[in-house]
């Protein structure tokens, strides 16, 4: 998703009455009573493993916790949870047979003999939430703690790790840089060990839905292996019978030269290939996609397929994805213009074979009217209301669409303003929406006003 968490946790229990198993006494319960908000609509909660589970103040691990919390959710108004249950270490949170499981983690462990994930499946049940289940799709391994699968076996790490390019043009692995350990999506066994797991889940637990995380190249920097070299000059003679595409020079016939700018790497100068190498890595995530549906469909038909990504589209072909309808083409856009669409670049879309999305719609601007320099406008993707137009309009509402908001790691002025933000949301989003996370709305230690944001939710969804 999408985002990423700091660290995060500490409970705000139910109510007086509420089970008091923990070493914390219960509080009220947020605004009092045990009035239950029923919103107008989906309602989702995202669920990370990392901060609500093994994080210092998470309180998930603990089964008498869970229950606590998502009784809270429930009396707030929150109707569905997505449960991560594979991270970026490229492990799993129940017994996979293609990866490791994680039970263990930064000192917190999960209570011996509780299957986290049917846990929290069976939990969510009793109170009528909708259950979904994401995946960290192509990052093998967590960069700041070297460990995750990447880091455990040195042969696929050295096949499959995702190669970059510095801000002098050398080609070195992510890992190197400091990152997550993302895999190169092109690669025939990352998708099929992505598949597998898939099935996997789909096969062993009920969920309602399945959502791809991280389901992308890490950035414009990647990747530039030699294996990535070879499928893109297939991709150029088989798509624009270029016969002298194996004599590129590579990587600078893509990016001539690097800068960096607040940290990242971005190209400085282009080379020839630019605009096709973008156009191949969108297809080569078109693809997984379509794939990675059929797999979902091919073990539980009625289960729904859909995946998370940035509300940012203008700058998110960085990361090789185009989420918007193959009947979007972003380069005979009159209205938005985006240099760098190329014909047919609409082709590499994928909002066909998704049947829900969520788009991170992280910005403290609401309304297009709150900035001058917005107000006349009827896009704008750095802000909520602009993102959320754009998002539909690109997408031509060929699913739901869930506009989502950063309850924690966004500069709130106040808890109004988050609120007024989810009820928006709510309102204007086809599908709903999403917050992110649960731990930024229990744990004052992990979100930017430093208080529990109970009431903020709560008077976001009775409205």
């Amino acid at each position: 998703m999408k985002r990423t968490i700091s660290a995060l946790l500490v409970i705000i229990m139910i109510s007086a009455a509420a089970c008091k198993k923990n070493a914390d006494p219960a509080p009220p319960a947020p605004g009092g009573g045990d009035t239950v908000i029923t919103p107008k609509g989906d309602v989702i909660a995202w669920v990370d493993a990392r901060s609500n589970v093994f994080g210092t103040y998470g309180r998930l691990n603990d089964t008498a916790n869970i229950k606590t919390v998502l009784d809270t959710l429930q009396q707030v108004g929150v109707n569905g949870l997505v449960i991560d249950v594979k991270g970026s270490s490229g492990y799993t949170m129940y017994p996979s047979a293609y990866t490791k499981q994680v039970t263990t983690q930064d000192g917190k462990s999960i209570t011996t003999g509780v299957d986290y994930v049917g846990y929290m499946i069976q939990e969510a049940r009793k109170r009528n939430f909708k259950v979904y289940a994401s995946i960290v799709t192509f990052v093998e391994g967590d960069g700041s703690r070297s460990t995750g699968t990447v880091f455990d076996d040195a042969s696929f790490r050295s096949k499959f790790e995702s190669i970059v390019c510095d801000v002098n043009g050398k080609r070195v692995p992510i890992t190197s840089t400091g990152r997550n350990a993302f895999v190169n999506p092109a690669q025939p066994e990352i998708q099929t060990r992505a598949l597998n797991i898939i099935k996997e889940i789909a096969t062993k637990y009920t969920f309602d839905g399945l959502i791809l995380d991280y389901c992308r190249y890490t950035d414009i920097d990647a990747d530039f292996s030699d294996f990535s070299k070879a499928e893109f000059i297939k991709y150029l003679e088989a798509n624009y019978q270029d016969n002298d595409a194996k004599n590129m020079k590579f990587p600078q016939d893509i990016v001539a030269t690097w800068r960096t700018n607040a940290g990242q790497t971005l190209p400085n100068t282009l080379g020839k290939y630019y605009k096709k190498w973008l156009m191949y890595r969108c297809h080569t995530i078109q693809q997984f996609f379509i794939k990675a549906r059929q797999a979902v469909k091919s073990v539980k038909p009625d289960m729904k397929f859909g995946t998370y990504v940035g509300a940012w589209y203008t700058t998110y072909y960085q990361v090789g994805v185009n989420w918007a309808s193959k009947d979007y083409d972003p380069f005979n856009d009159q209205e938005l213009r985006f240099d760098w669409a190329y014909p047919k670049y609409g082709e590499t879309g994928y909002a066909e074979n998704l049947d829900l999305l969520m788009t991170g719609n992280y910005f403290t601007q609401l309304k297009l009217a709150d900035n001058p320099a917005t107000a006349g406008l009827k896009y704008h993707w750095w802000s909520v209301e602009g993102s959320l137009i754009g998002g539909m309009y690109i997408t031509r509402n060929k699913m739901p669409l869930y506009g989502s908001i950063d309850m924690g790691n966004v500069d709130w002025t106040s808890q109004a303003d988050i609120s007024k933000t989810i009820q928006y949301i709510l309102g204007k989003a086809s599908g709903g929406v999403m917050l992110f996370d649960v731990v930024h709305i229990y744990a004052p230690q992990y979100n930017r006003l430093k208080q529990p944001l109970w009431e903020a939710v709560r008077n976001g969804l009775k409205k």
